[in-house]
């Protein structure tokens, strides 16, 4: 079965982008548009792994890891961070709030099917 992993971003061509690699990867995609909306999905799927953007309305990237590692159910689940940020001081927040990693947009696929099997295995 394949692995699921939930992708959240404002953006629709970068949720079209992400599912378009992922799947040629051979993994299930679930979308969310922001933190609220991927916080309601996440109580009726599981995935294996969460890639999220920071910069979102309603709730931020940072607001989503915090609130997904509350979750005792959540707590492992890796977390990837897929943005154009890259200051150190950003970076060190997300690590702070629980994420696993961090991928700079644009993103290669090769670089992004790399870090998912860092995450996974």
């Amino acid at each position: 079965m394949a692995q699921i992993i939930m992708t959240v971003d404002d953006s629709p061509s970068m949720r079209m982008l992400l599912r378009a690699a992922l799947g040629k990867m051979g993994y299930s995609v679930v979308e969310a548009e922001d933190g609220v909306d991927a916080m309601e999905k996440l109580g009726n799927t599981k995935p294996d792994l969460l890639i999220t953007d920071i910069n979102m309305p309603r709730m931020d990237g940072f607001g989503l890891i915090e609130n997904v590692r509350q979750d005792n159910g959540w707590r492992n689940m890796p977390i990837l961070v897929l943005t154009t940020e890259t200051s150190d001081e950003k970076k060190q927040r997300a690590r702070v709030a629980g994420a696993t990693g961090w991928i700079v947009k644009p993103f290669s696929p090769e670089k992004l099917a790399a870090a998912i099997r860092r995450v996974l295995h």
